[in-house]
């Protein structure tokens, strides 16, 4: 005999259904917060890919230069080839070039900007060692604060003098540290890194209708037209060896269109700031690309000074973000 009162099988069901429904809907707030999370994680993950394709380009660069190509060659195939990629993406997406100012500092970016930076950065691969190059480009940070202070007249904190002083400090300690430290190399790099500031303060001040595809398209192909008239007067001198072309299309497809479009889309899930931390393993990974493939020597004292470029960089970033 019962003690209460007994209910429908199907009554009972209805009646739990809202309670199982409630249960299973997820809060928006939660999911919301879990969409940023990976959002967040996706970002990391992009912007990690993208230092670790531009941490190799000095180790391609090497192997190109070992097959015989020399410097214009090497960057007339790089923006070439990485040009019409990018164009393809351009037309895919249906984009639209920019007008007037914005198209004509895009072609400067590119044509001396871009141009420049990497012939200063690849004459230093080939006379010292991929990693160094490397960590001195990694000097561009200070190097943007200085120039900001000098030329724009902005302030400068006592945190972004700190990060320059310790900038300063770890650049002597990695070119006192090894034997490979040649000087006209040693101020290549340094010139990559000074080329490389200006050409994040001109892209600071384009206007704000200027979109990322059409960035990289006008930059490249200006920079490949720039080295084409250089080929037309000096010649080529092209990779002997398929491992010579092997490592052009990796600068081209890996270090330059994959890195981009992998920064490109960290960004936008990062902000700036969040960005240009991450990107920080670009020179690790540089350093220990050359050690692995090209036999580069790693000395403990090296290991300090791109440590303190490293940090000058987060305080940077940490001084940008408070700002």
């Amino acid at each position: 005999m019962s003690s209460g009162p007994v209910r429908d099988p199907d009554t009972l069901t209805l009646a739990l259904e809202p309670i199982a429904q409630r249960s299973a809907t997820p809060d928006p707030a939660t999911a919301a917060a879990a969409h940023a999370r990976r959002s967040r994680a996706l970002g990391i993950a992009y912007v990690a890919a993208s230092a670790l394709c531009f941490g190799t380009l000095g180790v391609f660069g090497r192997l190109a230069y070992d097959s015989g190509a020399d410097t214009q060659t090497l960057l007339l195939l790089r923006f070439g080839i990485a040009s019409g990629i990018i164009w393809v993406v351009f037309a895919a997406r249906r984009a639209r070039l920019p007008r007037g100012r914005g198209l004509l500092v895009l072609a400067g970016m590119g044509g001396i900007g871009y141009a420049g930076q990497a012939f200063a950065f690849l004459t230093a691969v080939s006379l010292t060692s991929a990693g160094l190059a490397a960590l001195l480009l990694y000097l561009y940070p200070a190097l943007v604060a200085i120039l900001s202070r000098v030329v724009l007249r902005h302030p400068l904190s006592r945190v972004q003098g700190l990060a320059i002083g310790v900038a300063l400090l770890g650049s002597l300690l990695i070119v006192g540290a090894g034997g490979d430290a040649h000087p006209l190399g040693v101020a290549c790099g340094l010139l990559a890194a000074l080329i490389y500031a200006g050409y994040i303060l001109a892209g600071s001040r384009l206007p704000a209708d200027v979109t990322p595809t059409a960035s990289a398209a006008v930059v490249t192909t200006s920079a490949a037209v720039v080295y084409g008239a250089v080929a037309l007067v000096r010649g080529v001198r092209l990779p002997g060896t398929g491992l010579g072309w092997l490592a052009v299309l990796a600068i081209a497809l890996v270090c330059t269109v994959l890195a981009i479009a992998f920064f490109l889309a960290g960004l936008e899930r990062l902000g700036p700031v969040r960005a240009s931390i991450y990107s920080t393993l670009e020179p690790p990974a540089a350093v220990i690309a050359g050690a692995l493939v090209l036999g580069e020597q790693v000395t403990p004292l090296r290991v300090l000074g791109g440590a303190l470029i490293l940090g000058a960089v987060l305080l940077l970033a940490r001084a940008d973000h408070r700002g």
